[in-house]
């Protein structure tokens, strides 16, 4: 959590400039906005001209038809400024939708690709508040902020040129008042930026604690820790609401600051022009003139004071979102990736491999693994958890690079290949399967989303699921909620074994894949995978021995090393750790002979305290 609030944050508003690339493509929606801001601007300020000869005219009766045809003038300027802004903000709008929307897929295909690594150091929900809350903001700043920004920049500076042509004497007093505007915007500017980032990253943190207590709601109810998650996420948006609140005030503060010099200032002017109009060095309708184009002036130094402070919320928005962009993916698909062999194998060598993950740098997973597996061999991989299992399956994917040693599949070492070529000869059954909160078919087409219905069927009745799937409310139609929650565990890892047999990979990853099933499914689904085995490499990782025990060879890994091979018999005879798991399992400690099949041996029951 400290992560965020200790980033080292620039908070300069030129990254706002990392969003010009997003507005390259659409050009012509540039211009058309453009035109129509310029436009929009030039009707409003011939409006105080006009005015100026009205008054001038005064109101004598002979000169009424003048006043009319002013009048008149006036109402066709308001019409034509009415389309020019609607115009304006059509375009505009639609443009920041745009862009916006751009940025969003740009940011989510970015992280999508980013390595394993990347999420163990930002979390899920952090990710997601950037992609969604910061894009809002940028959305607004886009959206409608920039627009009023450049119609309020042109009446700024044409109110300026307009004020000289008036009267360059009051201008000059004017534009004396400037500075006295400029300078508490650029203090108090900073401290809004601060405070906009912080309160940025309050939200994500909260957005995060709220995203992973929700997603583990079973669990948190089932050991009784509302109170204490109600008070986790509470502490985080009271900070949030706290940064916010410092961000808020800081800019109502510089608000009525600006207002008060601004409007002092106009008074002030207004008051030398009264009396320049009484000793006749102006006429009333200059003066009126001049009034109109200092307050078109003074709202516009206003309006650009408040998307000012927005602009600053948007750089700290930009910078958040840039932080993920500009992060690079620790694999990476070589320049000239080596092509592996059409004809898959499932050939595999682990050549003295050794690792650590990234945020363990101190406990090595692996140390000096050396393994081959040939193809269509079943490998079965034991041993007590953090003996480093799953990591095997996780360098095997390149998900992560060695430390040292190398990895090869069919002969092409794996950080000579495409990443998603290696990926596509595998199929996954995880521990803990992912479902999507889509239709039954649909997750088991995840592997393989070409595939037919009868092929999904097909594979459901090899993973022992077609049954179960026929029984829901609208069959392979079903929709299964957010992480599959209207499944047991063993239906959702049918369902993740389906989805494997789909995938039809040359080589099978199973991490525990039975391990939520009973009895009679268990043995249905080894039967599909003794079938499905068949001239492709198993690797299996179980902690239920007796699903191993028909494997062609065995391996044991203890703190991240292959201590012991061989068959079920010949490690049984052995007498090291893996007879140790045996007796665990089978046979409530009882030594097991050597040679002796574990099914013939009793499982003495073990008393159950109350």
């Amino acid at each position: 959590m400290d992560e965020s609030r200790d980033r080292a944050k620039s908070r300069q508003i030129s990254l706002l400039r990392r969003l010009l690339p997003f507005f390259r493509p659409y050009k012509l929606h540039v211009a058309a906005a453009v035109i129509a801001l310029l436009a929009a601007a030039g009707f409003m300020l011939t409006m105080p001209i006009a005015l100026r000869r009205v008054i001038d005219l005064g109101f004598d009766p002979e000169k009424a038809d003048y006043i009319d045809k002013y009048f008149i003038a006036l109402i066709g300027v308001a019409a034509a400024l009415a389309l020019a802004t609607a115009l304006r903000f059509y375009f505009v709008s639609r443009l920041g939708e745009r862009v916006v929307t751009d940025l969003r897929r740009s940011v989510y295909d970015h992280a999508i690709g980013m390595s394993p690594r990347f999420f163990e150091t930002i979390r899920t929900g952090e990710t997601l508040s950037r992609i969604t809350t910061d894009t809002t903001l940028i959305q607004s700043l886009v959206s409608s902020s920039v627009s009023i920004a450049l119609r309020n920049l042109l009446l700024l500076i044409g109110g300026i040129v307009m004020l000289f042509f008036t009267s360059a004497k009051l201008t000059a007093l004017v534009l004396l008042t400037v500075p006295l505007v400029i300078v508490p915007i650029v203090i108090a500017g900073r401290k809004v930026r601060g405070f906009s980032r912080e309160a940025q990253d309050r939200l994500a943190e909260s957005s995060a604690i709220a995203g992973e207590t929700l997603s583990n709601i079973r669990d948190v109810q089932s050991y009784t820790q509302e109170d204490a998650v109600r008070l986790r996420f509470g502490v985080a948006t009271e900070g949030s609401f706290d940064a916010a609140r410092r961000r808020i005030m800081a800019r109502s503060l510089l608000t009525a600051v600006v207002i008060f010099l601004v409007f002092t200032g106009i008074v002030g002017v207004m008051w030398i022009g009264a009396r320049d109009v009484i000793s006749g060095a102006m006429s009333a309708g200059e003066l009126g003139q001049f009034i109109l184009y200092a307050v078109l002036v003074a709202g516009a130094v206003g309006a650009l004071t408040e998307i000012w402070t927005q602009a600053q919320q948007a750089a700290g928005a930009t910078e958040r979102l840039v932080e993920i962009l500009d992060s690079e993916a620790d694999i990476l698909p070589p320049a000239n990736p080596v092509t592996l062999p059409e004809q898959a194998r499932g050939d595999i060598v682990f050549d003295a491999v050794s690792f650590a993950y990234p945020s363990r740098p101190q406990e090595q997973a692996l140390d000096a693994i050396s393994l081959h597996i040939a193809p269509g061999e079943t490998v079965a991989v034991v041993g007590p958890s953090g003996a480093g299992k799953t990591t095997l399956f996780h360098l095997l994917q390149r998900f992560y690079d060695p430390a040292s040693g190398r990895i090869r599949l069919d002969g092409v070492a794996l950080d000579t290949a495409d990443p998603r070529a290696i990926r596509a000869r595998f199929a996954v059954v995880p521990q803990e399967p992912a479902i999507f909160a889509a239709s039954v078919l649909d997750n088991i087409r995840f592997s393989r989303p070409d595939a037919t219905g009868a092929e999904v069927r097909d594979a459901a009745r090899a993973a022992a699921a077609h049954d179960f799937i026929e029984a829901l409310p609208d069959g392979y139609d079903t929709h299964v909620g957010e992480r599959g929650v209207m499944l047991s565990g063993g239906q959702k890892q049918r369902i993740a074994i389906a989805r494997a047999i789909l995938r039809d990979a040359p080589v099978l990853l199973l991490d525990e894949a039975t391990s939520a099933l009973d009895a009679q499914s268990e043995r249905d689904v080894q039967d599909a995978f003794e079938r499905l085995s068949t001239g492709r490499t198993t690797l299996v990782i179980a902690h239920r021995l007796a699903t191993v025990k028909s494997a062609d060879r065995i391996l044991v890994m203890e703190n991240g090393r292959i201590v012991a091979e061989g068959t079920h018999d010949e490690l049984v005879a052995e007498g090291g750790l893996y007879a140790r798991l045996a007796r665990l399992q089978f046979t409530d400690l009882r030594a097991v002979e050597p040679g002796e099949p574990l099914e013939t041996l009793t499982v003495e029951p073990r008393p159950v305290s109350a």
